[in-house]
């Protein structure tokens, strides 16, 4: 009897068992770690997976590169899409750190929240994002992708300003990198911004009185699960609950309704891999498609009744 084998390559000493847990439910029978993976092995490694199975197998065969650093991520990534030969294609699903299916969830929800709430979609709107890690640089690359004007948020001195937009860059997007370690930086910077999206490290409070400044606010999320929430007045449920501020009320998301998506999206995509009609490769450009797809099923059940 043929086995779904998946593949875990990683840079890191270990992989996520949040990762591994998701994949063997959505329906893969043996997960293989390959640790400490360079990305210049990536070739080999994939070569040495595809050539063990005839074409026609291509389902029972995945890779999946995690790890905690997105730079390495799309490099392996690209590098194992470049090692198929002909018909001997596999899927591979990149997901380092959940980056790509959370960024893709938050995206997809403060879309939807704006299109229910205020008839508009990210095209035209300011969205500042607080946090330039993994999370919110590709939140930052998907909502440039939909038009809005896009600025990531530094809150400490440690923030890599040039690899992080060195990678929006990889992605043929324009980010602006903004100061924001000061309350009046904070203050300033959401003057004018219509999102707002708090991807900070967990546990800390970022934007609290700054609020009463914002003047056009119409949507914040917040990924942080552990308290206090990132932004005062968002709780871990909400998803476009409205929350009062000076001039007027927001629609919030919280981090529960945030990955609620996110597990759907990953659940997903792993099934992608072993119950598509072609070998897939998932991107969090892909993730994002797949996030949209799946609040769309939502809404035409609700509508179906």
């Amino acid at each position: 009897m043929s086995q779904r084998i998946l593949y875990f390559l990683t840079p890191g000493a270990n992989i996520s068992p949040f990762d591994v847990t998701m994949a063997a439910d959505a329906g893969f029978d043996i997960i293989l770690p390959i640790t400490n993976v360079d990305p210049k092995q990536v070739t080999a490694i994939v070569q040495d997976a595809i050539f063990c199975r005839p074409p026609s197998r291509f389902n029972d065969t995945g890779i999946f590169i995690g790890g905690r650093d997105v730079h390495l991520a799309t490099d392996m990534f690209q590098s194992a899409k470049k090692a198929m030969v002909g018909p001997f294609e596999v899927g591979v699903f990149a997901d380092p750190n959940g980056a790509y299916t959370t960024s893709a969830s938050v995206v997809a929800l403060v879309d939807q929240v704006l299109k229910e709430h205020h008839g508009k979609s990210l095209n035209g709107c300011k969205v500042s994002i607080f946090g330039t890690g993994p999370v919110g640089t590709c939140v930052a690359i998907l909502a440039a992708k939909q038009g809005a004007s896009v600025s990531l948020c530094q809150l400490v001195a440690e923030d890599e300003q040039r690899a992080v937009i060195s990678f929006c860059e990889r992605y043929q997007t324009d980010v602006k990198w903004v100061s924001t370690q000061t309350n009046k930086e904070k203050t300033e910077e959401i003057e004018n911004s219509d999102v707002i999206v708090c991807a900070a490290k967990a546990g800390i409070r970022i934007l609290e009185g700054h609020l009463n400044n914002a003047k056009k606010l119409l949507v914040v999320a917040d990924t942080n699960a552990v308290p206090p929430s990132g932004v005062t007045g968002v709780n871990l449920n909400d998803l476009g609950a409205a929350v009062d501020f000076a001039y007027g009320s927001f629609r919030s998301i919280g981090p529960m309704a945030i990955g609620n998506l996110k597990y759907k999206t990953q659940f997903g995509l792993f099934e992608e891999i072993h119950k598509g009609s072609k070998a897939a490769l998932i991107d969090f450009t892909d993730a994002y498609a797949f996030a949209l797809s799946v609040l769309e099923k939502k809404a035409k059940k609700q509508q179906a009744g």
